[in-house]
C-alpha cells in the first residue's frame, strides 16, 4: 500500500470517528447540512453565486441576464481567477502568498522587455517569463520548507522585492499596446476575442477555466493532490505516513509561480500594454485572498475546493457588475464583499467545531 493510500485510510478513519461521536446530533436537517458543507466546501459559495445572479436578474431584468453581461463578468475576473487558483494551492497547505500579484506583473514585464529590449522572439520571451515565475516560486518554497520561515514573512518580503525589481528592471517604462500589436502580437494572443453563441469570450478566460479544471482534477484524483491536503491538514501525520513535506511544498510553490506567469501573460492580453505599475502588483494578492476566502477554502489549510476559489472570484465580479448596472455607489461592493469575507470565515469555524 502506498504512502498516500495509508494517509487516506488514516484520514477516513479519523473522519468516521468524528462523525460517529456526533451522530446523534446529526440526524436532523441541521446535522445533514453541516455534513454536506464539510464534505463539499464549494457548496456555500455556489449557493451565494446563484443567489446573487437571481437577485440581480430580478432587479435588473434581461439586461443583466444577457450573454454579453454574463460573459463580461468572466472577462473581468480572468486575472483574479487565475491568481485565486494559485493562492488556493498555497492556502490548502496552511500557508499564504502575498507576492502572487506582483509576481504576475514581473512575469509580464520580463516577457515584454525580453521581446523589445533584447529582440528575442515573443514566443521564447513568454517561455522565459514562465520559467522566471517558476524559479521565484521555487525560492519561496525553499525558504518555507527548508529554512522553515513562515510563509507570510517569506512572501511579504518577496512581494516588496518583486515590486522593486519591476520598476528597476523596466526603468519604469511602459510598453504601449500599439507597439505590441505591431511588433509582437503573440504577447497579446490571450486577449483574442471569439464568439460562442451570443457570448463574447477571450482566450484568457479559457486559460482561467483550464487552470481551474486541471487543478481540480489533480487535487481530487492524484496522489499529489492528496499530499497537498495532507500537508495542510496535519503535516506531522503526513510525514509519518511517508509524505514528503519538502517535496510537496516545493512542487506547490513552483506551480504557483508558473501559474502567476500565466496570469502575467493574460494581463498583457487583457490590458494590451506591459506596465510595471499595473495595479495587480499591489492589490492582486488581496483580490486573490478575497476570492479564496469567499470560496470556502479554510485559511487553516487542508480543506476546500479549487472550484470554490473560482466561485469566489465570480461572486465578486457579479456584485461589481450588478451594482454598477443598478447605478449604486461602488462602495457598496466593498461593503458586501467585507460582509461575505467575515461570513465565510464564520461558517468555516462553525463547520470545524462540529467536525472536531
Amino acid at each position: 500500500m502506498s504512502s498516500s493510500d495509508q494517509y487516506e485510510d488514516v484520514v477516513k478513519k479519523r473522519e468516521a470517528e468524528r462523525f460517529a461521536e456526533f451522530e446523534p446530533a446529526r440526524k436532523g436537517f441541521a446535522g445533514r447540512a453541516h455534513e454536506a458543507l464539510h464534505t463539499n466546501p464549494a457548496l456555500v459559495p455556489l449557493i451565494v453565486l446563484v443567489g446573487a445572479l437571481v437577485v440581480f436578474g430580478l432587479v435588473l431584468g434581461s439586461k443583466f441576464f444577457s450573454p454579453f453581461a454574463l460573459t463580461l463578468v468572466l472577462q473581468q475576473v480572468q486575472i483574479v481567477g487565475i491568481l485565486a487558483a494559485a493562492q488556493a494551492l498555497i492556502i490548502l497547505t496552511a500557508g499564504i502568498d502575498l507576492s502572487v500579484g506582483a509576481l504576475a506583473v514581473l512575469c509580464s514585464v520580463i516577457m515584454g522587455q525580453f521581446t523589445f529590449r533584447y529582440g528575442i522572439p515573443a514566443e521564447l520571451s513568454v517561455v522565459i517569463g514562465l520559467v522566471c515565475g517558476t524559479l521565484i516560486g521555487g525560492i519561496n518554497g525553499w525558504l518555507v520548507s527548508r529554512v522553515k520561515l513562515p510563509p507570510f514573512i517569506v512572501t511579504l518580503g518577496m512581494w516588496q522585492i518583486v515590486l522593486a525589481v519591476n520598476y528597476l528592471y523596466s526603468r519604469n517604462e511602459t510598453i504601449r499596446a500599439r507597439d505590441i500589436k505591431t511588433e509582437a502580437p503573440f504577447l497579446q494572443i490571450l486577449g483574442t476575442k471569439f464568439a460562442l453563441g451570443g457570448a463574447v469570450l477571450t482566450v484568457g478566460v479559457v486559460v482561467m477555466l483550464g487552470v481551474v479544471l486541471v487543478l481540480a482534477y489533480a487535487l481530487r484524483s492524484t496522489a499529489w493532490g492528496r499530499h497537498v491536503y495532507a500537508v495542510g491538514d496535519d503535516p506531522e501525520a503526513a510525514e509519518l505516513a511517508g509524505v514528503s513535506r519538502h517535496k510537496t511544498l516545493m512542487s506547490v510553490y513552483m506551480l504557483v509561480g508558473f501559474i502567476c506567469g500565466l496570469a502575467g501573460w493574460v494581463m498583457i492580453g487583457r490590458f494590451g500594454s506591459v506596465s510595471p505599475s499595473a495595479t495587480t502588483g499591489v492589490i492582486g494578492n488581496i483580490q486573490a485572498i478575497t476570492a479564496v476566502v469567499i470560496g470556502g477554502i479554510s485559511l487553516f489549510g487542508g480543506r476546500g475546493s479549487i472550484m470554490g476559489a473560482l466561485f469566489g472570484a465570480l461572486i465578486v465580479g457579479v456584485f461589481e457588475l450588478g451594482l454598477r448596472m443598478a447605478g449604486a455607489d461602488p462602495q457598496w461592493t466593498y461593503l458586501l464583499i467585507g460582509v461575505l469575507i467575515i461570513a465565510a470565515v464564520t461558517i468555516d469555524q462553525s463547520i470545524r467545531k462540529v467536525t472536531q
